[in-house]
């Protein structure tokens, strides 16, 4: 398994928050990542009711001081985590159902914080978009201006 772990690309470093249905699939992304990874697990970690907005922002803010590269969310559907992160200055949360949807909104909206609905994405499929997620960079050229256009002031 060590072969497939994820290592550095354009990204070295890792926030991941959820709220009570995140855990077991928290669990098992990180798993994903090879050791030179800096990450940092904000919880939750239980399955006790909690806010999706306390994780998000908690998450959302490492990501837009530039304390870590990357970020990922996850609540029972993934659009509460998304709509919170959204207002950090800087942070270009996604959610994303498909493997190839996380390509596309690394190579066209350069987002930085990749949201995931425990409860709708199985946890193969979550593992493809992680991947794909973590190892597909921003294409730039033209879609940099439009990120450009949706920067939070």
């Amino acid at each position: 398994m060590t072969e497939s772990l994820l290592r550095k690309n354009w990204a070295g470093s890792l926030v991941i928050g959820c709220d009570h249905a995140g855990p077991p699939l928290v669990s098992s992304l990180k798993l994903l990542f090879a050791p030179d990874i800096r990450i940092l697990d904000v919880g939750t970690h239980g399955s006790a009711s909690v806010d999706y907005p306390d994780f998000a922002k908690q998450v959302a803010e490492l990501v837009s001081s530039g304390e870590f590269d990357a970020g990922i969310l996850i609540c029972g559907s993934g659009i509460g985590m998304s709509m919170a992160a959204n207002k950090a200055k800087g942070v270009r949360a996604a959610l994303v159902y498909e493997p190839e949807l996380a390509m596309l909104t690394r190579q066209h909206n350069d987002a930085n914080v990749l949201c995931l609905g425990a409860r709708f994405t199985n946890p193969l499929v979550a593992t493809e978009i992680v991947k794909n997620f973590w190892l597909t960079s921003f294409e730039g050229g033209r879609h940099q201006n439009r990120v450009d256009k949706i920067a939070v002031d």
